[in-house]
């Protein structure tokens, strides 16, 4: 079957029902539709009540055959389906496939726009462009956590920052690892590359760095004698070696004040919208996932590369089953053969750990009318677009090409979004069915919302409505061309919701990969 995701509005809708491909064998329901009712696309009444989101067979399927959405495979029918049946997770399952990936058969460079399109953000000395102006305290392990919150809260007791108006805050990056591990394995690497990442940060003036002092993941190792910032705003310390508890909390707000003083020097100034690196993400996904929110956000994706900035697209075990759509648009074969060889590190990985790939969709993306990983993943790499793939970059590597990349994770979010953070990210774009809240400190998050009835009930959570492409007939590129008038304004400095919502706090996760020991 030909490999095709049109980023385009869908090709038949009513009010009841949209069939997203000539080739598809369901429809998806547009409002909850009761027993006996006959909507557009089925030949005869509905014999269950089906809810919105959800699949309504088209035809006739028989047991085994192939069930089609977007023009795709998403599994293999269990049972017979009749004509009108709702399908889902008690006749359609997995199933065995196989996927031609035809490696960079279609990387057709998208036309640039050279309109010197520029945002307001922080010039750094190393080249890159911060959307926040932070001052950071990284730790290196869990054992140093609890000091680096107690140092930011006396930060904001003692209104340390009143006098540094152009600093917007002092952010803990605590975590649950930096022990208990090996110093010289693939975990021990990704931790690195995680806290090297957020040390250098665009989104950070300065950083405070505070180890325990015994830990595996040492401060000196970090640091390497050098600044980990080329502008050198970097101090650091260890409990230990301060003597404990109290006296570390009193140097660091000395240290603090030393980076905030700096910190506060720097400015919003004009910068080429180029230099905007979104990494996106999908969560709480939907049946509508696929067809409003993800393809608008690749299609604002499609204009930031035109205009020579970066998206990052991951989530690894999310993109299962859809990968042949990205290997087609690789820039070499060499690229296409790099994510496949991740696909198979996963393969390896789940299984090794007692997992499988089809894990996912979680039983809220069920509830909201998503069967099987097959048919997630075909609804998530729409968020990347029709730009060529430029490369792929493991989890929180150092994004260093401009287009379309792609960067290994979890499908867990607070995961991946730290990884993007660390690769490069100083915007996130979440799109969000059922209704995600989080938000990840350095970075500011846009949260689009994939249907109109859940963001009226959640509209202080979410900063765009794509539900209306559904219920008003707005078009994907007149929503994708929202999104990124939006970005711009974000990266300039207007707050997110959940920035408003003090969200961040929690979110940065590493991914720990190998033995707790």
């Amino acid at each position: 079957m030909q490999a095709t995701h049109e980023n385009k509005a869908p090709r038949t809708a009513t009010r009841d029902t949209v069939k997203l491909n000539p080739c598809d064998n369901v429809v998806i329901a547009l409002r909850d539709l009761q027993a006996d009712e006959q909507p557009f696309g089925v030949p005869v009444p509905l014999t269950n009540s089906v809810s919105r989101g959800h699949k309504i067979a088209a035809a006739a399927i028989a047991e085994g055959e192939n069930v089609i959405r977007y023009g795709q495979i998403i599994g293999q029918a269990k049972a017979d389906i009749r004509p009108g049946e709702h399908v889902h997770v008690h006749n359609l399952g997995m199933g065995a496939h196989q996927q031609d990936y035809a490696h960079a058969s279609a990387n057709t460079p998208l036309a640039m726009i050279n309109e010197g399109r520029t945002f307001q953000g922080f010039h750094r000395a190393d080249g890159k462009i911060g959307t926040r102006n932070y001052v950071g305290i990284l730790t290196t392990v869990n054992c140093s956590g609890s000091v680096a919150r107690f140092i930011a809260e006396a930060a904001e007791k003692s209104g340390l920052l009143d006098e540094f108006p152009n600093v917007d805050g002092v952010v803990p990056i605590v975590h649950g690892t930096g022990c208990g591990m090996s110093g010289k394995d693939e975990g021990y690497a990704t931790l690195f590359r995680t806290l090297a990442g957020y040390a250098q940060h665009p989104n950070f003036a300065g950083i405070l760095l505070i180890g325990l002092g015994c830990e595996v993941m040492q401060v000196a190792d970090l640091v390497g004698g050098r600044p980990i910032r080329q502008d050198g705003v970097l101090r650091y310390m260890t409990i230990q070696n301060e003597g404990g508890t109290r006296r570390t909390i009193e140097r660091g707000l000395e240290e603090l004040r030393g980076i905030a003083e700096l910190a506060n020097q720097a400015t919003r100034q004009p910068a080429p919208v180029s230099a905007i690196t979104v990494g996106m993400q999908c969560g709480g996904s939907d049946g509508y996932s696929g067809i409003t929110a993800n393809p608008a956000l690749g299609y604002a994706s499609d204009l930031l590369v035109r205009h020579g900035g970066t998206t990052i697209l991951s989530e690894t075990s999310e993109i299962y089953g859809a990968e042949h759509l990205l290997t087609r648009r690789a820039e070499t074969p060499e690229v296409g053969q790099k994510l496949i060889g991740r696909i198979h590190w996963w393969e390896d990985y789940t299984a090794r750990n007692g997992g499988e790939m089809d894990n996912n969709p979680s039983p809220g993306n069920k509830r909201g009318g998503l069967t099987t990983i097959l048919e997630k993943s075909l609804g998530a790499v729409a968020k990347g677009g029709t730009a060529p793939l430029r490369d792929i970059y493991k989890f929180a590597e150092m994004i260093d090409k401009k287009g379309f990349v792609f960067m290994d994770s979890p499908g867990f979010d607070p995961c991946s979004v730290t990884g993007q953070v660390a690769a490069g990210a100083n915007l996130i774009v979440f799109t969000t069915g059922r209704g995600s809240v989080s938000g990840y400190q350095p970075t500011p998050c846009v949260k689009l919302a994939t249907n109109s009835e859940m963001y009226t009930r959640m509209a202080e959570d979410m900063d765009l409505n794509c539900g209306d492409i559904v219920t008003d007939g707005v078009s994907i590129e007149a929503k994708g061309e929202e999104l990124f008038e939006i970005l711009i304004r974000v990266a300039s400095g207007e707050k997110t919701k959940s920035e408003e919502l003090g969200f961040g706090g929690v979110e940065f996760v590493p991914w720990q990969i190998g033995a707790v020991m």
